[in-house]
């Protein structure tokens, strides 16, 4: 597993939960260490133990861990940078869905060797969607539900979220949109404020 992934799964549970429920966890997962690095590759087996060592801890299943880790990386001050290019997206949640089909490809030129899954949308009204994850590693769809939910937030539209299940290396995630412009949403500009 890309070293990017565990580390955001580190500081999603260091930000939200503190330094010490991080190293109680860290422990918990027999790591030898206490800090992921973004650089390098880990074991599959030691992401798992985290995961599994952070449903003891926080008394959370796995799943919602992961959804929870998805809504930090759109949400938490110490993580724009996903928030923003995410928005890149488009004006509206609908436009930011259909963007997601060129997440892979745009996070591959950021970070060559990060292999996230590839993401298909499915359209079956205006306001019903489908999105198919293509990963290997089960649980990205969970993390894509809390991105999902959240940036539906960001936009201020209100839709109804739902993971529909696992099938061999496919996830699918059901989508209702229910109002385009339910809340006012967050300030979002092109470019980063200086100062």
């Amino acid at each position: 597993m890309h070293g990017l992934i565990n580390r955001s799964i580190q500081c999603f549970l260091r930000d939200t939960y503190g330094e010490n429920i991080w190293r109680e966890i860290a422990l918990g997962a027999d790591l030898g260490f206490d800090s992921f690095e973004a650089l390098l590759r880990y074991d599959v087996a030691q992401t798992e133990a985290v995961l599994r060592a952070a449903s003891r801890t926080l008394s959370k299943s796995r799943d919602v861990v992961l959804e929870d880790v998805g809504t930090y990386l759109v949400s938490n001050p110490n993580v724009q940078a996903l928030r923003r290019l995410l928005r890149f997206g488009g004006e509206s949640f609908v436009d930011f869905l259909h963007s997601l089909d060129q997440l892979h490809e745009r996070a591959k030129l950021a970070v060559p060797d990060l292999r996230l899954p590839v993401l298909q949308l499915r359209d079956h009204s205006l306001t019903n969607f489908t999105i198919t994850v293509d990963h290997k590693d089960p649980g990205f769809g969970f993390v894509l539900v809390g991105v999902l939910r959240a940036m539906a937030d960001d936009y201020g539209a209100l839709a109804l979220i739902e993971y529909q299940g696992r099938k061999d290396r496919y996830e699918t995630i059901g989508i209702e949109l229910l109002e385009t412009r339910f809340s006012e949403g967050r300030d979002f500009a092109l470019s980063a404020r200086s100062g």
